[in-house]
């Protein structure tokens, strides 16, 4: 028992091991991508450089128990909405407008920091707190306590979720989202008051789907959107007829994983034997230069090594018996899972194209930072787990 209480005895060593797995995936995949010659920056070196910067926040994180985390959690919160109302408010020479959103800090010799990155994992420990906090107050469930659950971790999405859309950013907010209805899930709200919420949300959906479709002069002339607007869901629908315009991106992604068959290019012309240009392939669309380089068996390499991931952390979440740790596995595991399939899901064509990166492997040092941060909680879940292993308080 005496060894439990050493610091080495209680790292999470699988953790570890797969979060090294995901670094040399991303080293190779960004070495591939910046062959296309894009850009003049080292990418790679940068990356190198922010996985490092990753593992302090990991370090600096990792001996946070849970009740220091619940102490620091609206401090948290509070900065991370601070950062993005003052991404709206600062000027141009602060927060350019970077292909159409004002989303980042650009410091010179730094270089930019999307806060909203840094949010993602700051609302999760925050719906954590909250969803712990009225259960404790609250032992006797009933309709009332569960509408005001509802309430509580809705109010506290739609804040960071407001200022992210004034950027605007659809993308993030649709993680946010994402985060929430995860924990809303397992916070024990029934489904008497779910199933119509859920059914409404997705009715609602439907119809503007439909509208979009078919009917789009009906939303230009009621509501003042222009048709132009849904260029991504036309071009995400039939991309190959927006091949010139919106739909390259797709068409070319498509491409590149298609000409990568079941072994990819890198087996016979070696790391770099890319022959489609797909513009921003270092960043959101890197999947689609795994699955040219590595073809088919290196693509599921990759969705493995996720599966894995976030398999791990679903243990964790399972094993631990504190109800603030479980919420948290449970945030982070929606925003990873989201962050995953939305990714992969619009390089091939099944969903439509959000700025959305690959978590771990894209090129992006606000997104890795605010993954560690992630992965920081879980290496904490499990440090601090291990400690009180046999004590009655986990």
């Amino acid at each position: 028992m005496e060894s439990n209480n050493k610091f080495s005895s209680r790292i999470d060593y699988t953790l570890a091991f797969l979060l090294f797995l995901l670094f040399i995936t991303s080293c190779i995949a960004i070495y591939s991508a910046q062959t296309s010659g894009q850009y003049a920056n080292n990418f790679l070196i940068q990356q190198v450089f922010w996985y490092a910067v990753g593992v302090g926040i990991i370090a600096s994180i990792i001996t946070f128990d849970s009740d220091q985390l619940k102490k620091i959690t609206w401090y948290a919160y509070g900065f991370g909405l601070f950062l993005l109302f003052l991404l709206v408010i600062a000027p141009d020479s602060l927060a350019p407008n970077i292909n159409g959103a004002k989303s980042w800090f650009v410091i010179k010799k730094v270089g930019s920091i999307q806060p909203s990155e840094f949010m993602k994992t700051f609302l999760i420990v925050a719906l954590a707190n909250v969803a712990t906090t009225h259960h404790e107050k609250n032992p006797i469930k009933t309709i009332k306590t569960d509408f005001w659950l509802l309430l509580k971790l809705g109010l506290v999405t739609m804040a960071p979720i407001m200022l992210v859309m004034l950027q605007p950013d659809l993308g993030t907010s649709l993680v946010l989202i994402a985060i929430l209805v995860g924990v809303i899930f397992v916070s024990g709200v029934s489904w008497k008051i779910l199933t119509p919420i859920f059914a409404g949300g997705a009715a609602v959906a439907g119809t503007i789907f439909y509208f979009v479709l078919w009917q789009p002069d009906i939303l230009e002339k009621y509501l003042g959107v222009k048709q132009y607007q849904f260029g991504r869901i036309y071009s995400w629908l039939d991309p190959y007829n927006y091949a010139s315009s919106t739909g390259y991106q797709l068409t070319k992604s498509l491409l590149a994983i298609g000409s990568g068959q079941t072994t990819g290019k890198a087996l016979e012309g070696g790391i770099g034997a890319r022959e489609v240009y797909l513009p921003e392939s270092h960043s959101d669309f890197i999947f689609s230069v795994i699955g040219e380089e590595f073809g088919f068996l290196g693509s599921s390499i990759v969705v493995s090594l996720f599966f894995l991931l976030l398999y791990h952390i679903t243990k964790t979440g399972m094993d631990t018996k504190n109800n603030f740790y479980t919420y948290i596995c449970v945030g982070v595991i929606s925003m990873i899972t989201f962050h995953v399939f939305q990714n992969i899901g619009m390089t091939i064509g099944v969903l439509p194209i959000t700025g959305i990166p690959l978590p771990f492997i894209s090129y992006g040092g606000s997104s890795l930072m605010g993954n560690m941060m992630a992965m920081g909680l879980i290496f904490s879940i499990r440090y601090h787990y291990k400690k009180y292993m046999f004590s009655t308080d986990k």
